[in-house]
Parts: structure tokens; C-alpha cells; sequence
């Protein structure tokens, strides 16, 4: 016994088939049977495979083979052609090829602070590889590992890896590593007050610290980041 859908999609593929050799895909089913999602289709097609209806060919793109019908006529014998109607379609004609990934590699230079800052940076720790074309311009690139989270709303979580332009000046707005008082070292967004400079989190629970001019000193721009999982 075939349920009314199961009735209607075999009678749908057996029409295609018989009209155009190849079976119905499977967005066409879903609109013949007016059903939602394909989700029903594939349940559809597997009771019709369990009670002996039809055959799915392995490892092919859209064959399926009608075996019997309800009203006992043999369909065995047929040969489905196979059409890669789920393939990908070709490149167009004026792709270029994709070239490989340029990485260089940048020392990472401790940690720097999204939160309360921490000892100036003085030491790497270690190397990383970054797309080269996340390096912005000419001049000397290096890494740190954010600590905190005074940064996460502007997409800089705790763990991450930035990558720092070196650099001793800032546009407003930009985010730089900024050493406070000769000391302190800690990645916010740089705002210049006249002769006072903002260091802004982008956390509100963090507030912004607002010191002299001659208290700090960029030490870098932030050109990129990378995410750990």
C-alpha cells in the first residue's frame, strides 16, 4: 500500500521518465507535490525504495530507476540517463586562476592587554603566519595575543591574535597599541583631545582613560586579526 504522496510522486517520476529519460530533480518534485522543503521529498523516495518501488543508483547524480508500478506492470530494465543537474556549474570564461596564498611570517611579541594594561611588550614569544595581504603597506609588522575583553564589541575577543603595523602616529578613530607612561601597554582606539589623548575600550565596562599628550606613545596600528577556535 502507497500512501496518496508516495502514489503521486512515483506517478510524477514515471511521467518524466517516460517522457524525457531522465527523472524529475528533486526542486521539481517538491513542486509537483506542492510540499515544503525537500526533507518530505527525500523521506518520499525512501519508502517508495523500501517497499520496492524504485531504485536510487549510487554515487549518481539524480538516477533513479522505476522497478514496479501498484498496478503490477514491470518497469524493470530501464537505464536512467545521467545528468549533472547538481554539479557545479563551469567556470566563466573569463575567470582567472586562483593563485595561492601569500603568507609571511610575523613574531608575536607577548601579550597586549583589551583591558587593565600590562607590562610593555619587550620579547617574542613566538612566530605566526598572516596572509601578506593583510599586511598593510610597507614597514615592520608585528603580532601580539590580546588579553581581556575591553575590546570585544569592536570584534577583538580575548585569545585572538592582531596584527600591528608599526607605527608612532594615529588618525582619530584608528585602533593603536598605546604604551602609558613608559610602562604600560594596552590596545584601545585612539582619539587626540588638543593636548590630552583618549584610549577608548570598546566595552562599556570598561572606561575610557584620558591622559596628556606626552604620557603616551603609539607603538603600532591594527592592520589585522586572527581568530582561534
Amino acid at each position: 500500500m502507497l500512501t496518496r504522496k508516495q502514489l503521486d510522486l512515483l506517478k510524477f517520476i514515471d511521467k518524466r521518465l517516460q517522457a524525457d529519460g531522465v527523472p524529475p530533480s528533486f526542486d521539481e518534485m517538491k513542486e509537483a507535490l506542492d510540499l515544503r522543503s525537500k526533507s518530505g521529498i527525500h523521506r518520499l523516495i525512501t519508502a517508495l525504495e523500501e517497499r520496492g518501488f524504485i531504485r536510487r543508483l549510487p554515487h549518481r547524480a539524480r538516477a533513479i530507476e522505476i522497478l514496479k508500478m501498484p498496478d503490477g506492470s514491470d518497469r524493470g530494465g530501464f537505464t536512467p540517463r545521467v545528468i549533472d543537474g547538481d554539479a557545479p556549474p563551469p567556470p566563466p570564461g573569463n575567470a582567472l586562476p586562483v593563485e595561492a596564498v601569500h603568507a609571511m611570517e610575523l613574531p608575536v611579541m607577548g601579550r597586549i592587554a583589551a583591558g587593565t594594561p600590562i607590562e610593555a611588550i619587550s620579547q617574542v614569544s613566538h612566530n605566526v603566519a598572516v596572509p601578506g595581504s593583510m599586511l598593510a603597506g610597507r614597514g615592520h609588522h608585528y603580532a601580539l595575543e590580546v588579553k581581556g575583553d575591553s575590546m570585544i564589541d569592536a570584534g577583538i575577543n580575548d585569545g585572538d591574535v592582531v596584527v600591528i603595523r608599526e607605527q608612532t602616529t594615529a588618525e582619530n578613530g584608528e585602533i593603536v597599541v598605546a604604551l602609558v607612561e613608559g610602562h604600560e601597554a594596552t590596545l584601545k582606539r585612539f582619539r587626540r583631545k588638543g593636548e590630552m589623548i583618549a584610549l577608548e575600550a570598546a566595552n562599556p565596562a570598561y572606561e575610557t582613560r584620558v591622559l596628556p599628550s606626552d604620557k603616551v606613545k603609539v607603538q603600532g596600528r591594527l592592520v589585522g586579526l586572527i581568530r582561534n577556535y
